[in-house]
Parts: structure tokens; sequence; C-alpha cells
């Protein structure tokens, strides 16, 4: 498909070195990738090609209200109720939940994801904690700023907004979940890789952390937006946290409404069109 073509447009695919070499032999020069995230990209590869690559955003309010809507869930333990009733078994122990309002919710990352799941809290009446590199006068109408330890300290619900960089590789792990509250319920809606599975297992068998919602684990390319009916699951960490009851995992879908996928195609369309005009794209990240 690639042949005779200087542009290309593609999902999250792993684009290493070997790929992109590949792509480069076939006469590619640019690529846009359908996502916001682009940590599957070799960007020094890339460079050293000359290929250039661009980003395709859309509206945050997807994953912002799916991120909530994952915190809502854990706090009302609603997997666990949907089962019960399910098996037609009608009755309470061991289905009673939190209550939202009365929590404590620390938000790391706020980017744009961040600050519009911050704002969209802001209505539930809890009280909010943010921690970022970089501070944001739309975020403190809503949520005060605090360091890291101490949002980890005082939050009964933390949700990850962060991309995935060196810097925030394992943000989450065993000491991290150390400095938490007993029983805290943890969201992922951003990159697997922020959280050290193997601590978050332990903290989970231990009853350290209460609940846990994630739309993304570690590993999942080549697993994700593929069916392995019937087939056995080459991911032994996502297994494990199949297990769990207090677990709740959907398959990075915290993006995918009619609203943003279209955003989405528009603008890989227009990385493209730009690219061919020979005009700047605003969303070129390298």
């Amino acid at each position: 498909m690639l042949r005779g073509y200087q542009g290309a447009s593609i999902y999250v695919t792993d684009m290493n070195a070997r790929m992109l070499q590949r792509f480069y032999d076939m006469g590619i020069r640019y690529i846009t990738t359908r996502s916001v995230g682009y940590d599957h990209f070799d960007l020094d590869k890339a460079r050293e090609l000359g290929i250039r690559i661009s980003t395709s955003p859309y509206s945050p309010d997807s994953v912002a209200n799916y991120s909530i809507m994952m915190i809502l869930m854990a706090c009302r333990r609603a997997g666990q109720i949907m089962d019960a009733y399910r098996m037609q078994d009608f009755t309470l122990p061991g289905k009673r939940g939190k209550d939202i309002s009365s929590a404590t919710v620390g938000v790391i990352g706020t980017g744009q994801i961040g600050r519009t799941v911050l704002k969209h809290l802001s209505g539930f009446g809890c009280r909010l904690l943010a921690c970022s590199p970089h501070e944001y006068d739309e975020a403190k109408q809503y949520a005060r700023y605090v360091n890291m330890e101490t949002l980890l300290r005082e939050s009964d619900i933390i949700t990850l907004h962060c991309p995935a960089r060196e810097n925030t590789y394992h943000i989450i792990d065993e000491q991290a979940i150390r400095q938490m509250k007993d029983g805290v319920i943890l969201v992922n809606c951003a990159r697997g890789t922020l959280i050290d599975t193997e601590a978050l297992v332990s903290g989970l068998e231990a009853g350290k952390v209460g609940a846990a919602a994630l739309d993304v684990v570690e590993n999942e390319y080549g697993l994700y937006y593929n069916s392995f009916v019937r087939q056995p699951m080459a991911n032994r960490e996502l297994a494990l946290l199949r297990s769990f009851p207090n677990v709740y995992l959907t398959h990075h879908t915290a993006f995918y409404t009619d609203e943003a996928v279209r955003e989405i195609d528009e603008n890989a369309v227009r990385g493209c069109v730009l690219f061919d005009r020979g005009e700047p794209n605003p969303y070129e990240v390298c």
C-alpha cells in the first residue's frame, strides 16, 4: 500500500526503528498518527531518516468523561453489582460503595485532559488536588496544586493524565503506592507505562489499593484492538489483573466516541494535506 506515496496515516502501530526504515525505503517521508500520543514512534530514528511525524488531536471531553465514568464505577462497585445481578443475586452485602462527593480526588497531569477532568469533577463537590510540571490558572479555579507526596498521601482517588515519557515511566511504583491511603482507588486512562504493574498487583493483594480502573496497561501493543477469542493471551500481567474483582479493565477505548473519531480523521487528513502543500502543521512533533 505504501509504494508510490510520500505520506501515510497510521493508527497506534509500533513504529520502531526497523518499521520506520521500511517506511522510508518505500518512499514515505511523512507519517500522521491517528492519536494524540506518539510514544509508539522511535523519534530518534525518525529524525535520523528525516521522516516528519504529526499527531491528530481531538477534544479532551471523551477521555476526561470516560475517566470520570471509571472513577464512579470503581467507587460504586459497578462491576460486582452487575455481575451479581446477572446471577439474580439481589442482596446487598459486598456491594456498598463510596460517594465521590465526599472524596479527595488527586489528578496527576493537568494538560488539556487533566484540566477537563478537574472542571467536570468540580460539579460533584469533591475536594480536588492537582500535581503537574506546569500549573495552569484554569486548573486553579477547581483544584489546589500540591507536590506529589501530598497528593499521594491525601487522595482517596488518584487519576493519571500524563504522557508516556522517560520521566513519567512507572510514576506509580511500589514507593508511590506505599505513600497512598489504604483503600485508594487508582484510575489510568492515559498510558500503561505510568503504572508499575507488579507494584499494583502487590498493592491489590495487600489491600492497600482498594480498586483500580485501567483503560491502558503495560505491553498492550499487539494485544488491544485484536481478537483473541479462544486463544491463549500472551500477557501474564493482564491475566493476573483480570482475576481481581475490584479491577476494572477496558481496552484503550476512552477516546472512542463519534465526536472524537471524526476530529481524529479530519486532523489526520489535514496533516497530510499541509505536508503536500508545504505548509506548517502545528501538530508536528518531529
